[in-house]
């Protein structure tokens, strides 16, 4: 399993919207093949600020989900709101305490 982090910063005018796409596809995205988790998370300091964090069982996965519809459509929705190139990493998740 592995960790994918997308960073994303949005004009401040898209926020909402933003937010109400996610709501409608999050779902969808966390239903995928593979997918074991997804969160979103705003950042405390530039509300502008946003990552997603989405664990998968393996990178086939994740370039399935990549390659498909649902992502093909709410990649190109969610890209016409960013105000910053966007940033993301795969990482291995190697402690987790709770």
């Amino acid at each position: 399993m592995f960790v994918r982090i997308v960073k994303m910063s949005f004009h401040q005018k898209h926020i909402a919207e933003f937010l109400a796409m996610f709501e409608e596809k999050k779902s969808l995205i966390r239903a995928s093949k593979g997918c074991e988790l997804l969160e979103l998370y705003q950042d405390k300091n530039n509300p502008e600020i946003f990552f997603t964090y989405s664990y998968w069982n393996a990178e086939e996965d994740l370039e399935n989900y990549r390659n498909s519809d649902l992502f093909k459509t709410t990649w190109k929705q969610t890209k016409t709101y960013f105000n910053d190139k966007p940033l993301a990493w795969s990482v291995d998740k190697r402690v987790s305490l709770q």
